[in-house]
């Protein structure tokens, strides 16, 4: 058991202002004075270092210096894996399905799972398994597992490829307001993918997504409003949201916006700017729509 645990043990990258400190630790946990590395460990983890926050759920999940309690250990992976510690996020996601310290089928943790296994983080990366995970959250209203089982859906990852699925899953994660599953469900109505094409109901759901500040959606709001599709053709509410997808990061937007200032008169750019203002200041609810 000693040996397992020993593999399982976290050892990460380490500044040299801790590193001395932890490898007291590692010292003790390996003489099997657990109580000793975690008194080495525990100011480590509270100032915050996700290694050490890791290696005290580990000894807590067995029981190693101190009593077995589970809802402590899960506190820990959890600290750790909200750094972004794959390991933590991966026991993490395991304790939540087998309820150990936490309420079992947790929907956030078999979220978690899904992404493990899509991306290949801390497992084999398998789409099937990513799919079962993502489903199980996705049935208890998980609106990421629902998008995320939208897109498998859709690119045919893990299932059998099926884009009336795809709409299905992205209706119900955009409809709880997720701006990632709306924009995606803009881009099924303007193509026609699953549903039929619908361009007003393409650009309502751009709307909603660009609202919300996503520059994808934003850029697409803005070619329905230079090209008149599902709205009616308006060069001034076209910079507006290319004017924001540019500020939100998106270069192809600032191309565009660029371009569309030699396509309008002077009123009309001095008035896109003023609704743009508008727009930031109302937080996207006063953009002239």
């Amino acid at each position: 058991m000693a040996m397992l645990l020993f593999a399982a043990l976290h050892v990460g990258a380490l500044s040299p202002a801790t590193a001395a400190d932890f490898d007291k630790g590692m010292t003790a946990y390996r003489s099997g004075d657990y109580q000793a590395a975690l008194a080495e460990w525990r100011p480590l983890a509270e100032s915050g270092h996700a290694t050490a926050q890791y290696n005290l759920g580990v000894l807590y999940k067995q029981g190693m210096g101190v009593p077995q309690d589970h809802a402590r250990a899960v506190a820990w992976y959890r600290r750790a894996a909200e750094q972004g510690d794959a390991a933590a996020q991966y026991i993490l996601g395991l304790m939540y399905h087998e309820g150990r310290g936490v309420a079992r089928d947790d929907a956030k943790a078999q979220y978690n799972l899904g992404i493990r296994y899509e991306l290949g983080r801390g497992v084999a990366q398998d789409d099937a398994k990513a799919v079962a995970w993502y489903h199980r959250a996705a049935e208890q209203g998980d609106a990421k597992a629902q998008s995320s089982l939208g897109v498998m859906y859709e690119l045919g990852r893990g299932v059998a490829q099926d884009n009336a699925k795809a709409v299905a899953w992205y209706r119900r994660a955009a409809e709880q307001g997720l701006a990632a599953a709306q924009y995606s469900l803009g881009l099924m109505y303007e193509w026609g993918s699953g549903v039929p094409q619908d361009h007003a109901k393409a650009a309502a759901w751009y709307h909603r997504a660009a609202e919300q500040g996503l520059a994808t959606a934003q850029y697409n709001l803005g070619v329905m409003y230079e090209l008149g599709r599902g709205v009616a053709r308006d060069l001034v509410r076209t910079y507006v949201w290319y004017d924001w997808a540019a500020f939100n990061g998106s270069e192809k937007s600032r191309t565009r916006r660029n371009l569309m200032e030699t396509a309008m008169s002077a009123e009309q750019i001095t008035q896109a700017k003023a609704l743009a203002r508008q727009c930031r200041d109302s937080n996207y609810q006063e953009c002239g729509d």
